[in-house]
């Protein structure tokens, strides 16, 4: 099994399907129909006659129920795009077999590696083997490892059709990256009753619960005048920009915060003296605590507004997604269903809220149930990403125990 999860993933990364959050269309690069198309056909080769790609991107398909009985349908689900913080273009992924447990260099002209000393974690990985990018790129894990766990669990329920199972549906999906994975998803006629996302980090991760999100962009007017002739009358743009984030609590940055610990995160800043423009992402896992940063940040707009005595300030604020806690605790059996899956397969479940969110966040308050397990990867969207295979082969064994137990 190894050997073919490998193959596929190495196959699937050299496949450019980097989003683009400031596309107007869907999906948002037209790159992501190459990984999309691909999927179908192996879908199909597969077997399963209803495999497809509609006009947004989505590929779905169905493995119909080899069991007499009526059981709920499962489903699994990963997203094909990738980070539109690193280049996803030209992936050159390399394979480490039989890790010593020492620095990896990933590559040794641009002094990119993975050290034991920054990733302690590299360790629990020793004999194993590991697979990062060339370091020009991200290597695309998050979420192709996901895509190809799913794969590599249906050809072999497809070909041990001893194992019995009821209806399992699969989907992929594009711009999960920028928070669009789901847009024009159709929960009703995907006909699913629960379902799981493969989109965690490393061996163990099971989660139910993720940020409330929003982003605000602000933009700021100033004045510009010659600066010799100033005093008075220039309004640096730039200084009231880095002002209005200096009004942001210190604390609540994403690199001094953890847990269920939420945040404001400054995601990009254009400037010249006479306009600039600001980011943010506002993050946090309770409601009311999430209300309270929306509501102080456009505070803060007002007095930079107030100080300057005229509007040099404007927002515009949007809801990206929600807490899925909410939705899966009336069903929370498929949460149990999955820890006692990985307890199954000698996997000891690592239940945690997520620092970030899935598309099955938006899944789940669409009407599909959604929590999220692990795909085996960590660093990603960067150049020091990396994944253990033998943790994608945990994955697609924690997929096929979950389908044992669902007909129960």
């Amino acid at each position: 099994m190894k050997q073919e999860i490998l193959n596929r993933f190495l196959r699937y990364v050299q496949i450019d399907t980097k989003s683009d959050e400031n596309s107007e269309t869907y999906p948002s690069t037209k790159k992501q129909f190459d990984l999309a198309r691909i999927l179908e056909k192996e879908l199909a080769n597969l077997g399963l006659k209803d495999a497809g790609i509609d006009e947004y991107g989505y590929v779905t398909a169905s493995l119909p129920s080899n069991i007499d009985k009526d059981i709920p349908v499962i489903a699994f689900l990963a997203h094909m795009d990738t980070a539109p913080d690193m280049s996803g273009k030209n992936v050159r992924p390399q394979v480490f077999e039989n890790y010593t447990g020492e620095d990896i260099i990933i590559n040794k002209d641009l002094n990119i590696h993975l050290t034991v000393k920054d990733f302690p974690e590299l360790k629990n990985y020793t004999g194993q083997t590991i697979i990062t990018a060339s370091g020009n790129t991200l290597l695309g894990a998050d979420d192709k490892a996901g895509i190809a766990e799913i794969m590599t669990a249906l050809e072999y329920l497809v070909k041990n059709p001893e194992i019995k199972h009821g209806t399992i549906k699969v989907a992929f999906t594009p711009d999960e990256e920028i928070g669009k994975g789901v847009d024009f998803f159709d929960v009703k006629k995907f006909g699913a009753d629960y379902a799981y996302t493969m989109d965690g980090g490393e061996v163990g991760e099971l989660e139910y619960e993720n940020f409330n999100a929003a982003g605000i962009s602000i933009k700021i007017q100033g004045r510009d005048i010659h600066p010799g002739y100033a005093k008075g009358k220039m309004i640096n743009a730039i200084h009231v920009a880095t002002e209005l984030n200096d009004m942001l609590p210190i604390d609540q940055r994403p690199e001094l915060t953890e847990n269920l610990e939420g945040f404001f995160h400054i995601i990009r800043f254009i400037g010249t003296v006479e306009t600039a423009e600001i980011h943010y992402l506002i993050r946090d896992h309770d409601m009311d605590k999430f209300e309270q940063k929306k509501t102080f940040i456009k505070e803060v707009v007002s007095l930079i507004n107030k100080k300057y005595n005229r509007e040099v300030a404007r927002y515009q604020l949007e809801d990206q997604y929600y807490n899925m806690r909410k939705k899966i605790e009336p069903v929370f059996h498929i949460v149990e269903q999955a820890k006692q899956a990985m307890i199954e397969v000698g996997i000891t479940p690592n239940v945690k809220p997520i620092r970030g969110g899935t598309d099955g966040a938006r899944l789940s308050y669409m009407g599909l149930p959604c929590p999220n397990i692990f795909t085996g990867g960590h660093n990603f969207h960067g150049k020091q990403e990396f994944i253990p295979l033998e943790s994608m082969e945990k994955a697609v064994q924690v997929i096929l125990k979950i389908v044992e137990k669902s007909t129960k």
